[in-house]
């Protein structure tokens, strides 16, 4: 191990660090960033400590102890003037600062090289500089070290533009800390404990986080796995309003046919009485001596021809099938087969009835499939029977106001 030329006495040695930590307080309190919420003057007393207790533990001479004491103070400085590459920075300051204090010329080269072996792209070959660097990355072998990593985190958000998702950010902890190592046998005993530990709880945390995106992400897009109560609900309600409006269609057809067909009754007795002219109850009335009343009465029979049998269709049952295909992909995944529906289970044989529907139950996203293909197909028949009852009733308004014109023209042409 390098020894450097003896300094003078001991109090002068004490002097001149007690000076260094001095001078960086003033110059950090004063010109370092307030972005740097990790490289603080907190992190830069936590290395000098570090380093101590690494020196002394790895048997340093007073003048090594010193020299590493010293770089340990100044390794951040050049933060105060750039962020990227301080390391640089940081020797420069250190050569300005002890040469003002009548530091020898050779010892300030042993600082400095040894500042210049905390840049993550040069070699740290001599014992100081791994002491130092292990010193610099103690945080790795320590109980705070989640604490400062986002700290880190916050820094380089604000000062580098740099974001990261909790994901991204435990990701590239762990890759960081898997991938450092201590150099020396100092640091290796003080914090190989901790270390271990610190990459098992970054692991541990990388798995709840990445559990925790991903229960947020199932919540917000909403999964097939486990489907939710609004789900199941808005099914359910959507159901039941197709069932309530296929009914009230049946409904207002059958009243339509009724009303008609009762109309329709009265109109053929009234033209058989015409033509037979056998039925003395009917011979006598006055509206069969007068054959024009047969022109409202014929209208009246087309309104009420026309609408019962648009009625009818609407009423009428209304199957949508589908032609099975032995080529056909899937039966369960197929998004134009219903197996819940009889009349497209209908056209296939049991065995692939069966398969389709154990292939339901294993998948729930075709479960899904097949009930949103149901409610297409019922929403196309209501479709289809509100397009029928509305032309059943138009017609029968039409129908109604022609037969009222058509009688008062024949009041008129008979008065």
């Amino acid at each position: 191990m390098e020894t450097l030329p003896t300094f003078p006495p001991a109090k002068t040695k004490a002097e001149i660090i007690k000076q260094a930590k001095a001078h960086i307080t003033a110059l950090f309190e004063e010109k370092l960033p307030p972005g740097l919420v990790y490289h603080s003057l907190k992190h830069t007393a936590t290395v000098v400590k570090e380093a101590r207790a690494l020196g002394e533990a790895a048997g340093l001479s007073e003048a090594d102890q010193e020299a590493l004491v010293l770089a340990a103070w100044f390794h951040d400085a050049g933060y105060v003037d750039v962020y990227d590459g301080h390391e640089y920075r940081s020797m420069e300051r250190a050569e300005q600062w002890l040469s003002q204090q009548g530091y020898p010329a050779e010892r300030i080269a042993v600082i400095k090289d040894t500042i210049r072996a905390t840049h993550r792209n040069e070699s740290r070959d001599t014992p100081l500089q791994q002491l130092l660097v292990d010193a610099d990355m103690s945080n790795l072998g320590r109980e705070d070290f989640l604490a400062n990593a986002e700290l880190l985190r916050a820094e380089w958000e604000t000062m580098l533009g740099k974001t990261y998702t909790n994901v991204e950010w435990a990701e590239s902890q762990l890759d960081f800390l898997i991938g450092s190592k201590y150099y020396t046998d100092a640091a290796k005993t003080r914090y190989a404990e901790q270390y271990k530990a610190n990459v098992q709880d970054q692991r541990d945390k990388l798995k709840k986080t990445e559990k925790k995106k991903k229960k947020k992400k199932e919540e917000a897009e909403g999964t097939f796995a486990e489907p939710k109560r609004g789900i199941e609900t808005m099914f359910r309600t959507m159901y039941s309003n197709h069932m309530k409006l296929s009914d009230m269609a049946d409904k207002k057809a059958n009243m339509m046919i009724s009303l008609n067909a009762v109309l329709m009754s009265l109109i053929i007795t009234y033209f058989g009485a015409k033509l037979g002219g056998k039925s003395a109850a009917l011979s006598n009335v006055g509206l069969l001596r007068n054959p024009v009343v047969s022109i409202p009465m014929s209208i009246l029979l087309i309104t009420a021809l026309g609408s019962v049998v648009t009625a009818i269709l609407c009423a009428q049952p209304d199957v949508t099938s589908f032609k099975w295909l032995k080529r056909s992909p899937q039966i369960a995944t197929n998004r134009r087969v219903n197996l819940l529906f009889f009349g497209n289970f209908s056209k296939l044989s049991l065995d692939n009835f069966q398969d389709g529907m154990n292939e339901i139950m294993r998948q729930k996203d075709a479960l899904y499939t097949n009930m949103i293909t149901d409610i297409y197909y019922l929403g196309d028949v209501l479709t289809r029977k509100y397009r029928l009852l509305r032309l059943s009733y138009t017609i029968f308004m039409v129908g109604l106001i022609l037969t009222a014109l058509s009688f008062g023209i024949v009041l008129l042409y008979k008065s």
